[in-house]
């Protein structure tokens, strides 16, 4: 039976991905609805009428967009992809980027669809609302080292995990000693991944891999003391999981996301050829080791964030939003990211601990953690 998908951030890398994948296995996969942020109305338009979809939600070029497909719903405006989500379907894909991911994710979960989450924001920024709304089996990971780890998990028993072990490619930047005068297309240069350019920086920064760690102990209900990353910089180990017995499974394949993304998208099933094998009639050499905590002060400080609870993680992820935008506008340095991003969790310590309640308190707690890591950016830049 073909699954009915809702595609959010259709014309960032998981959407376009996500497509290719629906293109290869049209017996498995239609498309009813996309939905983008409308800045590449060209791309969008041509997924439109290749997928022959039903609605397409934009936050900007509407007008140009619906003269462009005659027949097709055009629902705009900032909200137009919490819209969307809310279509009836199989499964909602949310490859969005960033927090403005959480009230789509609501919205898809609320109308009882399955959510293939690539947004990792949403359970950064709204963990605690997303658990309260999603029921057994429909949430499912997207990102690699989520999904590594959901598949190590498959049959095994929740109480005889020891730890969870997310894998880093360590980013351009993980031989480098001194990162003081890195510039954007450096950081930009990813020796392993195709992401897009924010989750890119956030691999260089590696707080990527600190949002990763608290998107980890809200999907698998596991402490942050149980949950580690290391360096591996062939990224074909995604995750691993250490068993209470001294044991370890890991989920390797290599560096590409149509494997989780077909997965989540197909899941009890998976799709075949989604993604090349590994070749084991070939050597291989995979190297791990730790971080090194002085130069990427990202994963201390998430972890710090993840044990306060509340508002933390949210401010965590809001600052660091408006601080990687400063960096690529030239306002701050690369290693000022993080700086900012700590000094504005600092400064709003005492009111992270507080519980969200709903949407409207993490918008409001986001907002306090804009506007205040804007005020440092100026104070840093200066």
């Amino acid at each position: 039976m073909t699954r009915e998908l809702v595609i959010l951030g259709s014309t960032g890398s998981i959407g376009v991905q996500a497509l290719e994948i629906v293109e290869a296995n049209p017996t498995l996969f239609s498309v009813v609805a996309l939905s983008a942020a409308g800045s590449n109305p060209d791309l969008l338009i041509a997924q439109a009428k290749k997928f022959k979809v039903k609605v397409v939600g934009v936050a900007k070029n509407a007008d140009l967009i619906r003269q462009a497909l005659p027949g097709v719903e055009v629902v705009d405006g900032p909200h137009a992809s919490t819209e969307v989500a809310a279509i009836s379907c199989d499964v909602v894909l949310n490859g969005i980027t960033g927090s403005i991911g959480l009230a789509p994710t609501l919205a898809a979960l609320d109308a009882d669809n399955r959510v293939a989450l690539a947004n990792k924001e949403s359970l950064v920024a709204g963990g605690d609302l997303v658990l309260s709304r999603a029921k057994e089996d429909q949430l499912l990971p997207v990102d690699s080292e989520h999904s590594a780890i959901w598949q190590a998990l498959m049959g095994e028993k929740k109480s005889e995990i020891s730890k969870l072990i997310l894998t880093a490619s360590g980013g351009p930047f993980r031989d480098r000693t001194d990162l003081s005068g890195v510039t954007v297309q450096e950081a930009l240069a990813h020796p392993t991944w195709v992401m897009g350019p924010v989750v890119t920086i956030n691999s260089a920064t590696l707080m990527n891999k600190g949002l990763e760690i608290i998107e980890a102990h809200y999907l698998f209900g596991v402490p942050y003391s149980q949950i580690e990353a290391v360096i591996h910089p062939q990224s074909v180990i995604h995750s691993m999981v250490e068993f209470v017995d001294g044991s370890t499974i890991a989920q390797g394949s290599p560096p590409n996301m149509k494997g989780p993304i077909s997965l989540a998208l197909h899941y009890p099933h998976r799709v075949p050829a989604a993604t090349a094998p590994i070749d084991w009639t070939q050597s291989h050499t995979w190297n791990f080791a730790p971080i090194d905590s002085g130069r990427f002060p990202s994963i201390a400080l998430a972890r710090e964030c993840g044990a306060i609870g509340g508002g933390a993680p949210a401010i965590f992820n809001a600052s660091n939003e408006v601080a990687v935008q400063a960096f690529v506008d030239g306002l701050i340095t690369f290693t000022d990211i993080v700086s900012v991003v700590s000094a504005s969790v600092d400064a709003l310590r005492s009111a992270a601990a507080s519980t969200l309640r709903d949407l409207s308190d993490v918008s409001a707690i986001e907002e306090d953690a804009r506007r205040t890591a804007q005020e440092l950016v100026k104070k840093v830049g200066a």
